[in-house]
Formats: structure tokens, C-alpha cells, sequence
């Protein structure tokens, strides 16, 4: 096989900045976009997209940036098959040490009669045309055949040759709209590379958008058929559904290299830091249960799994937590735990309990599953020193206010305290709920910070209630509340005295423990 199809070192492409940003939501600042681009390069990916130049003064200052301070990774943007926009790209780039224009036309039947209105032979024409002008500016010219999926074989084949001859460096098959399946994938990049004239002296790159969840299969797939660039987006962001998951797409080729024999250029132990930080540029939560960044991916609280994960870890886990960036494994405590992991827990926790010792605390265990979805170590030291007699804090009242235009919301609530005796706060926030954590907090002396905060409906109709749910920290440890009530802003406060009454009473029961040491 050629040079470029053969080859065991995988390109990854990453258009986060671009495709990515295009996410609803998802903008970024020229400023965030050279943060992001920062912790891509050290990430190790091989070309970074960092925008549209011609769509917006935005995109030309965020690359004109990243070009002047990034000199060993390459930089591309994203440019129409028009003069003005490759004088514009090319322009933007003028600075880059690897720079790359990345061209695109439209060549399925849907997009010629309904988008471009233009005949098989002026798309044949423009290619011809655009990628010979850009070949001027600079010499790394990506084409990309957009809905290349939805194109007749023989018309996508024509296409590609005549990108070729005019210079391109790089072939991008875009499955545009998430349509095709992996088999189709493979066999179409397989015809090309062997049939196209000129094929063999390219590299063939796929992009890949997940509309029915085969984002990575698709990229994969194309891999098996001679693909040698991949197009991907940190955490899988993009337009509609996304696009190919780079950490997914990084680590199947990783677990799976027996299989594969394929390497890319990616330190994976960044990707979880490098997840985190998109989510704080763009305020786009990552899912619990995403695959390799998300919360949950290494989290186990089935008594059955980690019965499995105490006698031999890979008997539920297929890579190590530590090669993608997070600290350990998490043996997570709720409802579905079993005896073996809460025993393994208090042991590290230092108590050596016997038979029946061990049946008690784990009964208290379960009772308190019931009331809270997560058990953590301090919850478990506080079942080990007995029960509080304090009952905590108990909404009495609140009021929130909105504040109105250019002015800050304000929050009073009413307590009432473990002694029975009522305090009230008034405080002011950025919003509705940040004043009434503010007040919540002036009034019970717990200064909790806010790591993440979801709403959503239980029930329907009249019945409805809402739930809500938030993780915050506290010195450093990271807990979870919840509150149910059928005023959201109500539901929001029990969560967040769910979580300070816990806190409260470990430290009572800490207070009696150093008492009766003394």
C-alpha cells in the first residue's frame, strides 16, 4: 500500500475551535479560543482549526493570536470556495509556521439542487479553480467533498481527482449529517484510495458528526479503510450532535493497538484536564456517564462490580484512569453497594470491625442510602461515632428576587437552627439562585462552592414537582445534595441544606469524638 493509506501513525485533526464553537453555546472569546489552542498543542494533536476567518473579525483575531505564539503544531481555518475568503484565510495565516487553508464544497445531490444550485460540471469547475488559487497562498491545501456520504460514487470520485490534480494535500470525506454506518465508511474510503487517480499520494481524512451515535464507529471504520487523518472535537462537541469524540476516538486506538497497530501523537494522560477546561471556556457540562472524561467513567457503586474491582480491577475496567488524566478509580457508595465495598472502605478509613459490628453499620448504611444517593467517608465516620441530636437546619421562609435590569438579584431566607431558634440572611448574587446560596450561606456559617447545579421536572401534570440537584466542595472534598419540592427555587435551597446539614452534623459528631478522647 502508498505512504499515506499505509501508514501506522494516525493524524489527529482537532476542530474543536471551529466546528466545535459552532455548537449552540459554545463561542469563544479570541482570548479563550488561545487558551484552548494552548492545551491542544500540548495535548499533541497534529493540526489545530482554529476558525473561519471569513465569517468574522472574532475567528480572524483568535487566529492571527494563536498563529504568533503556537510554532510546532500545525494551524488551519476553514474557507469557501470563493476568492475573498482564501485571500482572507491565507491572510490570517501569515504568521504560521505549519499553516493550511482547508476548503470545502458541497457535492450530493441535495446540497446541489437545494444549497448551491449548481451543475456536477461547475462544482467540478470551482474545485478546480479554488484549490489551484489557494495552492498560491500556500502549500498545504485541504478539500473536503462536504455530504460526501450522501454523493453518488462515481460524481464523489470525479471530484476527488479533480482536487488532486489541482494540488490538494489532504482529502476530507465529511459524513456531514451523521448518516452513514461504519461498513459503508470503510468501503467507501477503500474505493477511493485504490480506484482515484493520484489517491495514493495524499493523506485521506475523515469527519465524522454522531447524529446516530456512530461518531467514533465512523472514524474507526475509516481508518480500516485507508484514512490517515481523523477529525474530532474535545468532549465531542459540534453542530446538532457533535462530532467524533477525540478522547474516545484516541483511546479506542490505544486499549484496541493489538487490533489496530495503529499510534496517534496524543498524550492521553492530558485528556481529562484538557475536557475540563473546554467545559469551563464554554460552560458546556460534560455528561456523567460520557466515555473517558466523564464523571462516572471510572466510577463503580454496583455491589457486584466492585466486588470484581477489590479482588482484580480489570475484571471491570478495560484502561487505567491514570492514562487519561484522572487520579483513581472511584468506588462510589449508594444504594447498590454491598457489604464487601463499604468494609473495604471503613477499613482504609482505619476500623477493623467484626461479623456483627459490620451487619450494624452496614444496615445504618443502607438506611441512609435512602435518604442521600452518595455515602462518603465522612458520612461513614459519622455512622461509625453514632447518631447527631442535632436535626439541622430547616427551611422556614425565603423570598428571591430577579433584581430587574442592570441590577443584582437578592435573596432573604428564614431558618430555622438546630436549637429551634430562627435566623434570616439577606444577600445579593449574579442570579436568582447564586443570591439565595449566598443568603444560605450567611445564615448557617457553611461556605460550600458551587461545582455544578441541575433542575429537571419529577412527574407530570399538576402533580409535577421539581428536583434539584448540585455538586459542591467543601475544603477541598466534593459532595452532592439534593432537594424535591414543587417550587424549583424551594427544591433548590433543601439541596443545598441537604448538603450543609451533612457537614454540620459530621462536625458535631467530630466535636463529641475529640471530647470523649480528651
Amino acid at each position: 500500500m502508498n505512504t499515506a493509506s499505509s501508514s501506522n501513525r494516525i493524524l489527529i485533526f482537532d476542530t474543536t475551535l471551529r466546528d466545535g464553537e459552532q455548537s449552540p453555546g459554545c463561542s469563544m472569546s479570541p482570548q479563550q479560543k488561545l487558551v484552548m489552542a494552548r492545551a491542544l498543542a500540548e495535548l499533541g494533536v497534529d493540526m489545530i482549526e482554529t476558525g473561519f476567518p471569513a465569517s468574522s473579525q472574532s475567528d480572524r483575531e483568535a487566529t492571527a493570536m494563536i498563529a504568533s505564539e503556537l510554532r510546532n503544531t500545525g494551524l488551519c481555518v476553514l474557507s469557501r470556495c470563493l476568492p475573498g475568503d482564501i485571500e482572507t484565510s491565507a491572510r490570517a495565516l501569515e504568521n504560521a509556521v505549519k499553516p493550511r487553508i482547508h476548503l470545502f464544497l458541497s457535492t450530493s445531490p441535495l446540497h446541489r439542487e437545494h444549497k448551491l444550485r449548481m451543475s456536477k460540471e461547475q462544482i467540478l469547475e470551482s474545485i478546480n479553480k479554488h484549490v489551484t488559487l489557494a495552492r498560491r497562498y500556500i502549500n498545504d491545501i485541504e478539500f473536503s467533498t462536504e455530504d460526501a456520504t450522501r454523493t453518488e460514487d462515481d460524481f464523489l470520485a470525479e471530484a476527488v481527482m479533480v482536487a488532486i490534480a489541482a494540488g490538494a494535500t489532504t482529502i476530507n470525506l465529511p459524513d456531514t449529517l451523521g448518516y452513514t454506518t461504519p461498513n459503508e465508511m470503510r468501503n467507501l474510503f477503500e474505493r477511493l484510495i485504490a480506484t482515484v487517480p493520484g489517491a495514493r499520494n495524499v493523506v485521506f481524512s475523515a469527519h465524522c458528526h454522531n447524529d446516530l451515535g456512530l461518531a467514533a464507529a465512523n472514524s474507526l471504520a475509516a481508518i480500516e479503510g485507508g484514512a490517515r487523518q481523523i477529525e474530532c472535537t474535545i468532549n465531542g462537541i459540534g453542530e446538532r450532535a457533535g462530532n467524533c469524540a477525540l478522547e474516545e476516538l484516541v483511546m479506542a486506538l490505544k486499549v484496541r493497538h493489538p487490533y489496530y497497530e495503529i499510534d496517534t501523537g496524543i498524550n492521553s494522560q492530558r485528556l481529562v484536564q484538557t475536557s475540563q477546561l473546554l467545559t469551563r471556556l464554554t460552560g458546556m457540562m460534560v455528561q456523567r456517564n460520557k466515555a473517558i472524561v466523564g464523571a462516572n467513567a471510572f466510577a463503580h457503586e454496583s455491589g457486584i462490580h466492585q466486588h470484581g474491582m477489590l479482588r482484580n480491577r480489570n475484571t471491570y475496567e478495560i484502561m487505567n484512569p491514570e492514562d487519561v488524566g484522572w487520579a483513581a478509580s472511584q468506588m462510589v457508595l449508594g444504594r447498590h453497594s454491598g457489604r464487601a465495598a463499604v468494609e473495604h472502605r471503613l477499613r482504609a478509613l482505619g476500623y477493623l470491625l467484626g461479623e456483627e459490628e459490620l451487619n450494624l453499620v452496614f444496615t445504618q448504611f443502607k438506611d441512609l442510602c435512602e435518604t442521600q444517593r452518595v455515602v462518603n467517608d465522612s458520612d461513614l465516620q459519622a455512622l461509625m461515632q453514632g447518631p447527631s441530636e442535632s436535626e439541622g437546619y430547616r427551611l422556614a421562609s425565603m423570598f428571591v428576587g430577579d433584581g430587574g435590569q442592570n441590577q443584582r438579584a437578592s435573596a432573604r431566607v428564614e431558618l430555622s437552627d438546630p436549637e429551634g431558634q430562627h435566623v434570616s440572611e439577606t444577600a445579593e448574587g449574579d442570579g436568582p439562585v447564586d443570591a439565595l446560596f449566598s443568603a444560605l450561606s450567611a445564615a448557617t456559617g457553611v461556605e460550600l462552592v458551587l461545582d455544578s447545579y441541575q433542575v429537571h421536572s419529577v412527574g407530570v401534570g399538576a402533580d409535577a414537582r421539581g428536583e434539584a440537584n448540585l455538586s459542591v466542595r467543601y475544603q477541598g472534598v466534593e459532595y452532592e445534595g439534593s432537594g424535591v419540592s414543587q417550587d424549583i427555587i424551594e427544591a433548590s435551597a433543601l439541596a443545598w441544606l441537604d448538603v450543609a446539614n451533612r457537614l454540620l452534623r459530621q462536625r458535631g459528631n467530630a466535636g463529641k469524638a475529640a471530647a470523649v478522647t480528651a
